[in-house]
Protein backbone atom coordinates (compact mmCIF):
# COMPACT_ATOMS: atom_id res chain seq x y z
CA UNK A 1 0.00 0.00 0.00
CA UNK A 2 1.00 3.54 -0.84
CA UNK A 3 2.73 6.03 2.02
CA UNK A 4 1.32 8.79 2.78
CA UNK A 5 4.52 11.63 4.24
CA UNK A 6 3.07 14.56 5.69
CA UNK A 7 5.87 17.25 5.82
CA UNK A 8 6.24 19.49 9.28
CA UNK A 9 2.68 19.06 10.04
CA UNK A 10 1.52 21.60 12.56
CA UNK A 11 -2.27 20.29 13.63
CA UNK A 12 -2.50 17.83 16.12
CA UNK A 13 -5.81 16.55 14.88
CA UNK A 14 -4.94 16.27 11.59
CA UNK A 15 -2.61 13.86 12.07
CA UNK A 16 -4.75 11.94 14.33
CA UNK A 17 -6.99 11.96 11.69
CA UNK A 18 -4.27 10.39 9.51
CA UNK A 19 -3.55 8.17 11.28
CA UNK A 20 -7.20 6.83 11.41
CA UNK A 21 -6.58 7.03 7.53
CA UNK A 22 -3.45 4.47 7.99
CA UNK A 23 -5.18 2.01 10.24
CA UNK A 24 -8.41 1.59 7.87
CA UNK A 25 -6.48 1.74 4.63
CA UNK A 26 -3.13 -0.23 5.71
CA UNK A 27 -0.99 2.74 4.23
CA UNK A 28 1.89 3.81 6.42
CA UNK A 29 2.06 7.33 7.92
CA UNK A 30 5.57 9.25 7.95
CA UNK A 31 6.06 12.20 9.81
CA UNK A 32 8.92 14.53 8.85
CA UNK A 33 9.82 17.10 11.88
CA UNK A 34 9.63 19.70 13.22
CA UNK A 35 6.00 18.60 14.51
CA UNK A 36 3.76 21.59 15.23
CA UNK A 37 2.72 19.36 18.16
CA UNK A 38 3.88 16.77 20.46
CA UNK A 39 2.74 12.93 19.69
CA UNK A 40 1.42 12.36 22.86
CA UNK A 41 -1.08 15.33 22.96
CA UNK A 42 -4.50 14.83 23.84
CA UNK A 43 -5.80 16.52 20.53
CA UNK A 44 -4.09 14.15 18.56
CA UNK A 45 -5.03 11.19 20.82
CA UNK A 46 -9.16 11.95 20.42
CA UNK A 47 -8.73 12.60 16.74
CA UNK A 48 -6.83 8.83 16.22
CA UNK A 49 -9.59 7.53 18.64
CA UNK A 50 -7.91 4.15 19.32
CA UNK A 51 -6.60 3.61 15.85
CA UNK A 52 -2.79 4.40 16.75
CA UNK A 53 -2.14 0.69 17.40
CA UNK A 54 -3.45 -0.29 14.12
CA UNK A 55 -1.57 1.87 11.97
CA UNK A 56 2.51 2.12 11.45
CA UNK A 57 3.92 5.70 11.63
CA UNK A 58 7.07 6.71 11.34
CA UNK A 59 9.00 9.98 12.82
CA UNK A 60 11.58 11.36 10.90
CA UNK A 61 14.17 14.04 11.81
CA UNK A 62 13.80 15.74 9.01
CA UNK A 63 13.60 15.47 5.20
CA UNK A 64 16.79 13.50 4.26
CA UNK A 65 15.92 11.21 7.17
CA UNK A 66 12.56 10.42 5.41
CA UNK A 67 14.23 9.78 2.40
CA UNK A 68 16.75 7.24 3.14
CA UNK A 69 13.77 5.58 4.66
CA UNK A 70 11.78 5.53 2.03
CA UNK A 71 14.19 4.18 -0.43
CA UNK A 72 13.92 4.58 -4.16
CA UNK A 73 10.16 4.81 -4.23
CA UNK A 74 8.51 7.66 -6.30
CA UNK A 75 7.49 10.31 -5.01
CA UNK A 76 3.87 12.21 -5.32
CA UNK A 77 4.15 15.63 -4.03
CA UNK A 78 0.42 17.23 -3.55
CA UNK A 79 0.18 20.93 -4.29
CA UNK A 80 -2.39 23.42 -5.62
CA UNK A 81 0.52 25.12 -7.70
CA UNK A 82 0.47 21.50 -9.80
CA UNK A 83 -1.06 20.82 -13.50
CA UNK A 84 -1.52 17.02 -13.24
CA UNK A 85 -4.62 16.03 -11.68
CA UNK A 86 -4.32 13.29 -8.81
CA UNK A 87 -6.83 10.85 -11.31
CA UNK A 88 -4.64 10.92 -13.77
CA UNK A 89 -1.74 9.18 -12.09
CA UNK A 90 -1.19 5.40 -12.47
CA UNK A 91 -0.73 4.07 -9.24
CA UNK A 92 2.25 2.21 -7.82
CA UNK A 93 1.91 0.01 -4.14
CA UNK A 94 5.06 1.52 -3.20
CA UNK A 95 4.81 5.48 -4.35
CA UNK A 96 5.37 8.26 -1.74
CA UNK A 97 2.38 10.71 -0.98
CA UNK A 98 4.04 13.74 0.03
CA UNK A 99 1.51 16.91 1.28
CA UNK A 100 2.72 20.02 3.16
CA UNK A 101 2.34 21.16 6.57
CA UNK A 102 -0.95 23.75 7.01
CA UNK A 103 -1.74 25.75 6.29
CA UNK A 104 1.22 27.02 3.84
CA UNK A 105 1.71 23.57 1.93
CA UNK A 106 4.84 21.95 0.13
CA UNK A 107 7.72 24.58 0.48
CA UNK A 108 9.55 25.60 -3.09
CA UNK A 109 12.38 24.25 -1.94
CA UNK A 110 10.28 21.08 -1.46
CA UNK A 111 9.05 20.88 -4.74
CA UNK A 112 12.48 21.34 -6.31
CA UNK A 113 13.82 18.17 -4.77
CA UNK A 114 14.96 15.78 -7.48
CA UNK A 115 13.31 12.98 -5.78
CA UNK A 116 10.11 14.38 -6.54
CA UNK A 117 8.39 12.58 -9.68
CA UNK A 118 5.94 14.40 -10.06
CA UNK A 119 3.45 17.60 -8.92
CA UNK A 120 -0.13 16.41 -7.96
CA UNK A 121 -3.18 18.92 -7.24
CA UNK A 122 -6.59 17.63 -6.25
CA UNK A 123 -9.14 20.13 -8.43
CA UNK A 124 -11.28 22.52 -6.31
CA UNK A 125 -13.48 25.58 -7.00
CA UNK A 126 -12.00 28.86 -8.14
CA UNK A 127 -11.04 31.04 -5.57
CA UNK A 128 -10.74 28.65 -2.91
CA UNK A 129 -7.26 28.35 -1.27
CA UNK A 130 -6.86 24.75 -0.51
CA UNK A 131 -8.25 21.15 1.55
CA UNK A 132 -7.53 19.88 4.66
CA UNK A 133 -4.79 18.64 5.21
CA UNK A 134 -6.29 14.97 6.25
CA UNK A 135 -9.12 15.17 3.59
CA UNK A 136 -6.67 15.69 0.79
CA UNK A 137 -4.51 12.80 1.83
CA UNK A 138 -8.01 10.70 1.78
CA UNK A 139 -8.64 11.40 -1.50
CA UNK A 140 -5.59 10.62 -2.78
CA UNK A 141 -5.19 7.38 -0.60
CA UNK A 142 -8.27 6.04 -1.40
CA UNK A 143 -7.76 6.75 -5.24
CA UNK A 144 -4.35 5.01 -5.33
CA UNK A 145 -6.23 1.77 -3.41
CA UNK A 146 -8.81 2.08 -5.51
CA UNK A 147 -6.51 1.73 -8.10
CA UNK A 148 -4.80 -0.87 -6.47
CA UNK A 149 -7.71 -2.68 -6.51
CA UNK A 150 -8.95 -1.99 -2.27
CA UNK A 151 -5.89 -4.81 -1.73
CA UNK A 152 -6.66 -6.44 1.99
CA UNK A 153 -10.26 -5.04 1.79
CA UNK A 154 -13.17 -7.52 2.53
Amino acid sequence: MVRILFFEPRIPQNTGNAIRLAAVTGAELHLVEPLGFDLSEPKLRRAGLDYHDLAHVVVHADLAAAWAALGDARVLAFTTRATTVYTDVAYRPDDVLLFGPEPTGLPDDVLADPRIADAVRIPMLAGRRSLNLTSSASIAVYEAWRQLGFDGAP
